[in-house]
């Protein structure tokens, strides 16, 4: 979820550390900053249009594309993971996410903040300009939301078939062993105040033994970072961490669960396209907080990650309608609405890097693909992957992670690359082989480590509990087998 992947010009080994996302730490001794009253209230507002996100957004865009019997419980499911996420990420999630992982800190977050340990009021997290920090208390805060809404995602695959103690018991695991780790790997990143400082102190090193110090100094923040930052992968506001991750958790899940009764017999048409509807626009808002707030700041860039996800989004939406008018004869407002949300997921690992031309272009480009995957591959193949999580989060998110290693090309109207220790002015070196390369590994990890690691749980679920609800209560509805209750009673 950052700004500024930097890149150094020292040495080597360490070109691909210094990277977007500021670990959740207080900022260096010798620099010690005081957070800026507008940086710290546009990221607490970003915080609640995260939330929107998820509640009442993608619980109302999920809940009115099932069928009237299952209504209810997608809007349960969707409130309960996130009112488990957040209990669990204050008590032991954003330790593992971002605390101190010692000699494994390349591949998670340690214990050093279990239950908000050394979390203050007086504690800072950095942001992306040196000198600038917000209190730790609001990036705590604000990553909880991003915790919450990706396990949120992943139930719309299996929609309408997976029983909700399986849900809650399959959240707590996936958050902890697959969520956690792959946010450490890309978000968990060096400090640019400390990089700044470093780098300072070795440019005013006088004699070999103190310059020896200072390149010590930076090779031992850059060792710090996540493995998949160590590599360069950008990834602004979590087309990795959130959708790919996400979305190849729902394709497994839909897979393991099974077709739910009916599948290419009967009518599993959306119930209710005025509450997705709804829904989708509440998800567009909210995303403002998810892309821009992902700077940190309130600044120019945090404007240009505002401008690329509105076109982007709008740009998308337009390309799902013209394209599914001209070969299925009639615009739809649910090719609207997906399209948008396709746009939404692209732009999101591009938001602050690109600029807004090609922010157009990859919103355009996106939804055919994912069309492609929805309307095509998933017919061919046969899974049923109920509200198409795999066909626009997966699809949208590999198609937006690989896009930024071209977008952020300075050539191409992107940021380019920064490089917290050329003092001069931050400016990188991009280099396209280097940074496709890191893009695509850190594809490939995401859906490696989720798909096969969300297989065995599963599997563990469905021995502990059982995944799937009895055929007689699936055809009643979750909503009356799972909560008792009817989210319409006429």
């Amino acid at each position: 979820m950052r700004v500024f992947p930097p890149r150094s010009a020292i040495a080597p080994s360490i070109l691909a550390g210094l990277a977007l996302a500021a670990i959740a730490a207080p900022a260096a001794a010798g620099n010690d900053p005081t957070p800026n009253p507008g940086d710290t209230a546009w990221m607490l507002t970003s915080t609640l249009l995260v939330l929107l996100m998820s509640i009442p957004g993608l619980a109302l865009f999920y809940g009115g594309l099932v069928r009237t019997k299952n209504m209810l419980s997608i809007l349960s499911q969707t409130f309960a993971i996130v009112s488990l996420v957040g209990v669990i990420w204050a008590v032991y999630g954003y330790s593992f996410a971002f605390g101190d992982g010692g000699a494994l800190n390349p591949y998670m977050g340690g214990l050093n903040k279990v239950l908000l340990k050394g979390v203050t009021l007086s504690s800072n997290s950095p942001t992306f300009t040196p000198g600038h920090v917000i209190p730790e208390y609001v990036y705590m805060v604000f990553q909880m939301t991003f915790a919450m809404i990706t396990p949120a995602l992943i139930i719309g695959a299996f929609a309408e078939r997976m029983k909700f103690s399986a849900v809650l018991l399959f959240v707590l695991l996936w958050v902890t062993i697959i969520y956690f780790p792959v946010a450490h790997w890309v978000w968990g990143v060096a400090d640019p105040n400390a990089l700044v400082d470093a780098a300072t102190q070795l440019a005013a090193a006088k004699d070999e033994a103190a310059k020896a110090a200072a390149q010590a100094k930076i090779d031992e923040i850059n060792a710090a970072v996540g493995w998949l930052a160590g590599k360069g992968a950008l990834d602004f506001a979590g087309g990795t961490v959130v959708h790919i991750n996400a979305g190849i958790a729902g394709l497994v899940g839909a897979i393991m669960v099974g077709r739910r009764i009916g599948f290419g017999r009967e009518s599993l048409a959306p119930h209710s396209l005025t509450m997705s509807m709804i829904g989708a626009s509440l998800l567009w808002v909210g995303w403002f907080g998810f892309n821009a707030g992902s700077n940190l700041e309130a600044n120019a860039t945090t404007a240009l990650a505002f401008v690329n996800t509105m076109v982007a989004t709008a740009a998308a939406a337009l390309s799902w309608m013209i394209v599914e008018w001209l070969f299925k004869g009639k615009p739809s407002l649910l090719g609207l609405i997906t399209g948008a949300v396709a746009g939404l997921v692209a732009v999101t690992p591009a938001s602050g890097y690109a600029g807004p031309i090609g922010s157009i272009v990859l919103g355009l480009v996106v939804s055919p693909i994912c069309l492609f995957f929805v309307d095509i591959v998933k017919k061919k193949v046969g899974y049923d992957d109920a509200l198409d999580v795999f066909g626009v989060h997966c699809i949208g998110g590999i198609t937006g992670a690989l896009a930024t290693g071209l977008l952020v090309n300075p050539e191409w109207g992107g940021i380019g690359i920064t490089d917290y220790t050329n003092l001069e002015d931050f400016t990188g070196t991009y280099n396209l082989v280097a940074q496709m390369k890191a893009q695509g590994t850190a594809v490939i990890a995401t859906l490696l480590w989720s798909g096969v690691g969300s297989a065995i749980l599963y599997k563990i679920v469905d021995v502990i509990v059982g995944l799937r609800p009895e055929p007689d209560q699936e055809r009643e509805g979750l909503d009356i087998t799972d909560h008792g209750e009817r989210a319409y009673n006429y």
